[in-house]
């Protein structure tokens, strides 16, 4: 028997149907493990923010990050639920609602470092280029041949010139952060490419010798190799 069960046959019906009518009836059985958040109740402020700059992410909350649990926040994390076709609709971020919109999205600190990989290897690059080099990155993290994290691609071992010649903690401008935004929503101008170099400046003959043979792509000075 859960917690809130125990709690509910404790205080009496009455007092259980009250607990049941404050939580929801989809959600009494997460309610003990989970931290609930919702309209009219006192929330974790760090974790709202979360949601509400994944949601942004996704285009679907457009107001400034407050965290605050207020009725504009609730109604994008309907159209959130809707969207994902998800069992509960209902405005209330539980478990599977968290767990779906993480899948969906990235964390602050993984757009942060996104957006320093994008400042720092393409800053010269047009907006289309930058773009470009986002997506590449989150390909990678999709691919079956490159860690699975944002993390974990930008600092894999010679992956990126920026992380060896220390560029990469540079501190990123609203560009870098614009083209990141683009790339997370599905812009990627690559078509799928998981490789990127400038011809002009790089030295490696593999990577010269996979652009014989890979299908390429030129955007700025940078050429991308699916």
């Amino acid at each position: 028997m859960n917690y809130l069960l125990k709690k509910c046959l404790a205080m009496g019906t009455t007092a259980a149907l009250a607990v049941g009518l404050a939580f929801g009836p989809v959600h009494q059985a997460e309610a003990a493990a989970f931290p609930l958040l919702k309209v009219g109740q006192k929330n974790n402020s760090a974790q709202v923010k979360d949601v509400q700059s994944r949601l942004k992410q996704l285009g679907l909350y457009h107001k400034q990050v407050t965290g605050t649990y207020d009725a504009y926040t609730r109604d994008a994390v309907i159209q959130f639920q809707k969207k994902r076709h998800l069992k509960w609709i209902d405005g209330i971020v539980g478990p599977e609602t968290t767990g779906t919109l993480k899948k969906d999205t990235y964390s602050q600190q993984e757009i942060n470092l996104l957006a320093r990989a994008v400042y720092s290897e393409s800053r010269g690059e047009p907006f289309e280029g930058q773009v470009a080099v986002a997506a590449v990155v989150l390909n990678r993290v999709d691919h079956k041949d490159f860690p699975n994290t944002v993390k974990g691609v930008i600092y894999e071992p010679g992956a990126f010139t920026a992380v060896k010649d220390g560029q990469i903690n540079l501190k990123p401008n609203a560009t870098a952060y614009q083209a990141v935004a683009k790339a997370i929503r599905g812009s990627d101008p690559t078509g799928g490419a998981v490789y990127y170099y400038n011809p002009q400046t790089a030295s490696s003959r593999w990577m010269k010798n996979q652009a014989k043979q890979k299908r390429t792509l030129k955007i700025g000075q940078h050429v991308f190799l699916k």
